[in-house]
């Protein structure tokens, strides 16, 4: 699907990146906590979070995902929203919870990502 597909299946406000809604995603994440986000081992995966710090744009950005989409109708302040644009983020909202937003999208086609299990950094 495209993130103009995500953004229409639940009801989600662009707030960077609008030129980027053409980009396909077939796997997403959702977490609230940066130490699970970098546990992801695969790409272009949209980051579904509660996060609304510039850090978790700039994991979005080292960890490649395609877009961040920010459940329970919170808004990232003006400085992540620019960070989101400079760095070539899509950054999206939306209203709904995060077992909604992941319910509604995995009906539709997303996928779970593959993440390092704790397990995997052990001697």
């Amino acid at each position: 699907m495209t993130l103009a597909e995500v953004c229409e299946l639940v009801g989600a406000e662009v707030l960077a990146g609008e030129e980027l809604l053409g980009r396909r995603v077939d796997k997403g994440c959702g977490a609230d906590l940066l130490s699970d986000v970098l546990s992801v081992t695969e790409e272009g995966f949209l980051l579904i979070t509660g996060m609304v710090t510039p850090q978790a744009v700039r994991v979005a950005d080292v960890m490649n995902a395609c877009a961040v989409l920010v459940v329970r109708g919170k808004r990232p302040p003006p400085k992540v929203v620019d960070y989101a644009r400079e760095a070539g983020i899509p950054l999206l909202a939306t209203e709904k919870g995060m077992f909604e937003t992941c319910g509604i999208l995995y009906g539709h086609g997303l996928r779970p990502t593959e993440f390092r299990h704790l397990s995997d950094y052990a001697g």
